[in-house]
């Protein structure tokens, strides 16, 4: 479990094929003192497991699955990518809670100067969007951001000069990709809902949940 309170920016050392998957070795920007083989990292907001540690160093092994789901398909070497190591349970809780599963990917479409802030728009597909609301958490590349307005298929947030200084949202433009993780309670919501009224939690409805889904269905 993680916060989306990025802790450095790291740098991608290597990038090796294994299968369908990738080995990643990564140079942290800060000695992994205290952290061992067989703890999560969250790299761009992914969850991924140490399997080796040498200082400021690490491998993780990407599995298809995340490479499919994730920015990981088109990582290259020398890239920097955001670092999280995991929640402990005695820590401050200063962004949301964060499971580093990734929903799936984004992309920027705007960046517009906003007096001391950044307005950063993103397109997301229609399957992720649903679970966006105004003032909301969202993660994006792992970064714990509050949602200013969204849509069917984007949504905005607001950036401010430290978020932009410290993670690798104020080094990508229009055009790039990011990975998204929407906020985990709004899915288990949706399946509880769907569950209590006799649905599959495994099949989704094409209704949105929305207040005139919720009143319909004799929730409200």
């Amino acid at each position: 479990m993680f916060t989306g309170i990025i802790e450095s920016l790291g740098t991608i050392a290597a990038v090796r094929p294994a299968g369908e998957g990738k080995r990643l070795a990564i140079t942290a920007g800060f000695p992994l003192n205290g952290t061992k083989i067989g703890d999560s990292i969250a790299v761009n907001g992914a969850c991924l497991t140490a399997v080796s540690i040498a200082g400021a160093r690490f491998e993780v092994d990407v599995s298809p699955e995340t490479v499919d789901k994730t920015c990981f398909k088109h990582v290259k070497t020398g890239e920097q990518v955001n670092i999280e190591r995991a929640l402990r349970l005695s820590d401050r809780l200063d962004g949301h809670l964060v499971s580093g599963h990734i929903d799936g990917t984004g992309r920027i479409t705007y960046k517009i100067r906003n007096a001391n802030a950044i307005l950063v728009g993103f397109s997301i597909p229609g399957a992720l969007a649903g679970y966006l609301i105004p003032k909301g958490s969202v993660a994006v590349d792992g970064i714990s951001l509050t949602v200013n307005r969204c849509d069917d298929h984007s949504f905005e947030v607001s950036i401010i000069p430290h978020t932009a200084s410290i993670t690798t949202i104020g080094l990508k433009n229009a055009g790039d990709m990011v990975n998204i993780e929407t906020d985990m309670i709004g899915k288990y919501v949706e399946k509880f809902l769907i569950r209590g009224k006799g649905g599959s939690p495994d099949k989704k409805s094409d209704k949105p949940l929305d207040m005139e889904y919720l009143l319909k269905t004799g929730f409200i």
